[in-house]
């Protein structure tokens, strides 16, 4: 059994669509899984399949049903914020601990492969002075760590990547996932970061990725 925490080094990077590509990977290849998003904000809930969390029900065949969604997705916020403060706009806070225990329930549950997908970016704030760092180096899994192909992201990745290092996660594989209308080209940002960030094992990935793309990237982190 395997379980990976799928972060990044930002919002709007490309967790879900790496997640959900996985997800259908591993079924086709009769994989079990466990899967959660524990926390999301930006939360729209008059249109659930447009969610990350619905994405993700969608990939596993599973209804847009209220015990679902709350399955698998329990804290959720309707503000595009951090979740701190997506949370306070509601008078509610995130309980880390609850998100803590989430994370480890689901793994316990004997599936071949856990996927949990983080909400924002590796530093974002999840309660206090808490952030997705701290819920990483809790569960202690290996990392999967999402960036984009956009002007800025070497120093934004790397930084990332020191953060958890930092913290003594190990990093499974780092995803260059394809920024839409990047004045940057996606394969020398990738080969830019793999000269960086060695023995970080680095894929790239097009945003109209084909199978073998998430195929490469399953057997890079051994999911």
């Amino acid at each position: 059994m395997t379980a990976f925490f799928i972060t990044a080094t930002g919002t709007d990077v490309g967790k879900t669509f790496v997640t959900a590509g996985l997800i259908r990977h591993l079924r086709a290849h009769g994989r079990s899984l466990a899967v959660l998003k524990p926390i999301a904000s930006g939360f729209d809930p008059n249109n659930w399949a447009s969610s990350d969390a619905g994405v993700l029900l969608k990939e596993l065949d599973l209804a847009l049903s209220a015990e679902n969604m709350d399955r698998i997705c329990p804290w959720r916020f309707s503000a595009p914020l951090s979740p701190n403060m997506a949370a306070a706009r509601e008078s509610r806070k995130v309980d880390f601990e609850g998100v803590v225990k989430a994370c480890a329930d689901i793994a316990a549950q004997g599936a071949q492969t856990t996927l949990v997908e983080g909400a924002g970016g590796v530093m974002t704030p999840i309660e206090g002075t808490r952030t997705m760092v701290d819920l990483a180096e809790r569960l202690g899994w290996p990392v999967v760590l999402i960036a984009g192909s956009y002007l800025g992201t070497l120093s934004h990745t790397l930084t990332a990547r020191e953060v958890l290092m930092a913290r003594g996660l190990k990093i499974a594989g780092l995803v260059v996932s394809e920024t839409p209308g990047s004045t940057v080209d996606l394969a020398e940002t990738a080969a830019e970061l793999a000269r960086f960030a060695a023995p970080t094992p680095v894929i790239m990935l097009p945003r109209l990725a084909n199978p073998g793309a998430i195929a490469a990237l399953a057997d890079l982190i051994g999911a």
